[in-house]
């Protein structure tokens, strides 16, 4: 069962008209999208839909060539956007010879914080279900899940308003999926905005509010999670995705 989608929910994310190109290919062509608090919508599509690009645009790692975006109501890539914002790659890079709980420490330093008090830091790992003596143990001993979990803990204890996910759950077993699935739902509890990018059709459906479904950088079809079935979802995702073949 997904978070439920308020309709008075404050938009965070928002997207209007926002395009990128590269030379003479449109990776991302007029999406308007917004994300409220406390909702969690994911994005599908196959490889080169535009989902990355549409992160790198909201982190500010790209500038768009037309339209705007904002986050808590501040330009990406501006001091006010990445204090908001907190980003989970499909792949955490954790430092290998520190612990999980010392690499926290760090990107908690990363986020602006001064002092990293360990009661406070321990009791993250512990939320996104990281077993305190795994969180003392060396990084390089780390599954994929686990260093997910740091990654999300790093989000979870900046408190930000929005979280950005681009393949968080790829490479995941499905018991650490189905933890970082909750995981989700509890910081979208909490009133954060989450922007999910997949290519997980029945997590997506399990955890979303609302899925886009994205096909050569155009938002072609946005749904709300909950007057769809996990098969009719999937018909109609291949259904597009045939018509780009």
């Amino acid at each position: 069962m997904g978070v439920v989608r308020t309709l008075t929910a404050v938009p965070i994310v928002q997207m209007s008209g926002l395009t990128k190109k590269f030379s003479a290919q449109t990776a991302l062509d007029a999406l308007t999208l917004n994300v409220g608090s406390g909702e969690v919508v994911c994005l599908l599509g196959a490889n080169g839909a535009g989902k990355t690009t549409t992160i790198n645009l909201l982190l500010g790692l790209l500038e768009p060539d037309a339209g705007s975006a904002t986050i808590a109501n501040y330009a990406p890539g501006t001091a006010g956007a990445r204090q908001a914002v907190s980003y989970v790659p499909e792949a955490v890079a954790l430092y290998p010879k520190l612990s999980g709980l010392e690499n926290l420490a760090f990107l908690h330093s990363l986020n602006g914080a001064r002092t990293s008090d360990r009661s406070r830091l321990l009791a993250a790992l512990e939320m996104v279900g990281l077993d305190l003596a795994v969180a003392e143990r060396r990084a390089e001993t780390y599954s994929k899940g686990m260093r997910q979990k740091v990654g999300l803990a790093a989000a979870i204890i900046k408190d930000a308003k929005a979280l950005i996910l681009d393949e968080p759950l790829s490479g995941l077993d499905p018991d650490a999926a189905n933890q970082f699935q909750e995981l989700l739902r509890q910081v979208a509890g909490k009133g954060a905005a989450v922007l999910m990018a997949t290519h997980d059709i029945f997590r997506a459906k399990e955890i979303a509010t609302r899925i886009g479904i994205m096909r050569g950088g155009k938002l072609i079809e946005l749904l709300d999670a909950a007057d769809v079935g996990h098969s009719d979802l999937e018909a109609l995702y291949l259904q597009h995705m045939r018509k780009a073949a």
